[in-house]
C-alpha cells in the first residue's frame, strides 16, 4: 500500500555476503554516466512546501486535488506526443475508478471490475478495506475538505491498482522513479501526506542532511543506515523533507524487498521510488525451489548497486534489521529491531570499494502509527492496512567512520563489524527515543539533547 512498503532487507546469500572478490566487473561494464547520476541542484520542490501543516491552505489543497484530477490528462496528452505502446495502453485501460463521481460509485467500481474479470476478489476486498481505514484516518485530521481529499486519492490509487493487474509492470534489478506520463513520486506523496500530524511531527538534526547535500555535490556517496517501520516510510522521509532537502527527498535510492515488489497495493507507490530489488533473507526460504533464483537475483542487484556508487553522488537508504520493527509482544514497546552485521558490512565494503568518498550516517525513523506492520513476518502476500493519523520523526546523526571503530578494537576481522553494526544501531535508538519523547509523550522541541535538535521546518 501506501508508498511502498518498502520492507528493506540484508542482501542475503553466500554469493553476496562477506567479502566481494567474485564481484568482478568485465572492462566492457562501465559506470553509469555523469549525466545521468548528477546532482541536480534545481531538483523540483513541492510547489508548496508549506501545505505540510496540519491545516491545509485552501489553494494548497486545490493544487494536490488538481495533481489528482489532472493525471488522467497527463497521460492522454503524453500519449498523443509521442509513440509509445505503453502509454496507448494506459489511455484505453477502465476508467471505472477515474470516472467515480461520488464515494459510491468508486466503491460499486470495485465490485463492476471483480465481475468484469479484471479484479480478483481477494484483492477487491482489500482495496474496500483499505478506502474505509484511509478515509477514518483522513478525517482524523480534521481538515474541511477530507471527502474530497480522500475520493481523489482513492480514486487514483484504485486506477494504478487496476492498470497494473491488466498489463503487471515488472521491476529490474535497479528500478528508476517513475515521473512520466504519469508522476508515481507525486503520487505517493500527495497520497500519505494527509495523514501525517505535522503539528507533532519533527526532524532531527536538519542541518546534517544539509551537509549531506553539499557532499553528493561533490560527487561523494551517502548511505543512510536506518532503522524500518512502515509501507509509507520512503513517502514519510521524503515529506518531512521536502521543504528543506528537495534533492534527498526526490533522489534517495531504496533497498527493497520482494514483497513490495508483488503486492498489487504496494506496487503503484514502489513505481514512484529509486528501488534496488533484492529478495529477502526473511523469506529466502519461503518457497525452496526458489532459492538459487533469488540468490542469482541478489547477486545481480549487488552489482547494479556497485554500478551505481561508481557514479557518485547517490544516497542509499538500507534497514539492515532484515525488515520492519515491531512491538515487543508482552510489553508493547516500539523500539529498532536489532541490526544485522553482515548487511552493514556490505553496505560498507560498497561504499568503500566505489572508488568515490562515501559517508554512512545512523537514520532513525518513527511512523509507525500511520501503518503500523502485522504482528508478525507473514509469507502470504496481501496484508490487512491499517492506517491512522498522527505525528512521525526523521533524525539522523553525525555520519559514523568504520576506521574509528577498527581502531579501537583487538581483533579488526571479527570484532569490528560487530562493534560498527552496534554503534550505528545505538545512535538510531538514541535518536528515536528522543522522537518517541517528543512526539508520544508531547513533549515536543523541550526534549532536544545535545545531540539531537529537533525542528520543524514546515512551521
Amino acid at each position: 500500500m501506501s508508498s511502498l512498503s518498502l520492507t528493506f532487507f540484508t542482501i542475503a546469500s553466500p554469493r553476496v555476503s562477506a567479502s566481494f572478490p567474485h564481484l568482478k566487473f568485465s572492462s566492457s561494464i562501465s559506470p553509469r554516466s555523469s549525466s545521468s547520476l548528477s546532482f541536480r541542484s534545481g531538483a523540483r520542490r513541492s510547489s508548496c512546501p508549506c501545505l505540510l501543516h496540519y491545516s491545509f491552505k485552501v489553494q494548497a489543497m486545490a493544487k494536490v486535488v488538481q495533481d489528482m484530477k489532472s493525471a488522467e490528462k497527463n497521460i492522454v496528452s503524453a500519449s498523443s506526443a509521442g509513440d509509445d505502446d505503453d502509454d496507448k495502453k494506459e489511455v484505453n485501460h477502465s476508467r471505472t475508478f477515474l470516472d467515480a463521481l461520488t464515494e459510491q460509485e468508486l466503491l460499486s467500481g470495485i465490485g463492476k471490475e471483480v465481475e468484469a474479470g479484471r479484479l480478483p476478489s481477494n484483492l477487491a476486498a482489500g482495496m474496500e478495506e483499505l478506502y474505509h481505514n484511509y478515509k477514518n484516518a483522513v478525517f482524523q485530521s480534521g481538515n474541511p475538505r477530507a471527502d474530497e481529499i480522500v475520493l481523489s486519492n482513492m480514486a487514483v490509487a484504485f486506477d494504478r491498482v487496476l492498470l497494473d493487474m491488466e498489463d503487471p509492470f515488472q521491476f529490474s534489478p535497479y528500478h528508476k522513479s517513475m515521473r512520466e506520463p504519469f508522476d508515481y513520486y507525486m503520487f505517493g506523496q500527495n497520497y500519505i501526506r494527509p495523514l501525517i500530524d505535522f503539528r507533532n511531527s519533527y526532524i532531527g538534526n536538519v542541518s546534517l542532511f544539509c551537509e549531506m547535500e553539499e557532499k553528493l555535490k561533490q560527487g561523494h556517496n551517502i548511505v543512510l543506515i536506518s532503522n524500518h517501520q512502515t509501507e509509507a516510510d520512503p513517502a514519510v522521509i521524503a515529506l518531512l523533507l521536502e521543504s528543506t532537502n528537495s534533492h534527498i527527498a526526490e533522489s534517495l535510492t531504496y533497498i527493497a524487498g520482494d514483497r513490495v515488489l508483488t503486492d498489487p497495493l504496494c506496487k503503484p507507490f514502489s513505481m514512484g521510488r529509486n528501488l534496488i530489488c533484492v529478495y529477502s533473507k526473511k523469506h529466502m526460504l519461503d518457497v525452496p525451489e526458489l532459492i538459487d533464483m533469488k540468490k542469482k537475483a541478489n547477486t545481480r542487484s549487488l552489482k547494479e548497486m556497485a554500478l551505481l556508487l561508481r557514479g557518485g553522488s547517490q544516497v542509499v537508504w538500507i534497514a539492515p534489521s532484515g525488515g520492519r520493527d515491531r512491538p515487543d509482544p508482552v510489553t508493547e514497546e516500539w523500539y529498532p529491531a536489532p541490526f544485522d552485521s553482515s548487511s552493514v558490512d556490505n553496505m560498507r565494503r560498497l561504499a568503500e570499494h566505489s572508488g568515490t568518498p562515501g559517508h554512512i550516517y545512523p537514520l532513525a525513523l518513527l511512523c509507525y502509527g500511520i501503518m503500523p506492520p502485522p504482528p508478525r513476518v507473514e509469507k502470504e502476500i496481501g496484508e490487512r492496512r491499517v492506517v491512522t493519523f498522527c505525528g512521525v520523526g526523521l533524525s539522523v546523526a553525525p555520519a559514523i567512520d568504520f576506521s574509528d571503530i577498527t581502531a579501537a578494537s583487538e581483533n579488526p576481522e571479527e570484532q569490528a563489524k560487530e562493534a560498527y553494526t552496534q554503534a550505528l544501531y545505538n545512535s538510531v535508538t538514541e535518536q528515536y527515543n528522543v522522537l518517541k519523547s517528543a512526539i508520544h509523550d508531547k513533549q515536543g522541541l523541550e526534549v532536544s539533547t545535545p545531540r539531537v535538535s529537533l525542528s520543524q521546518p514546515w512551521a
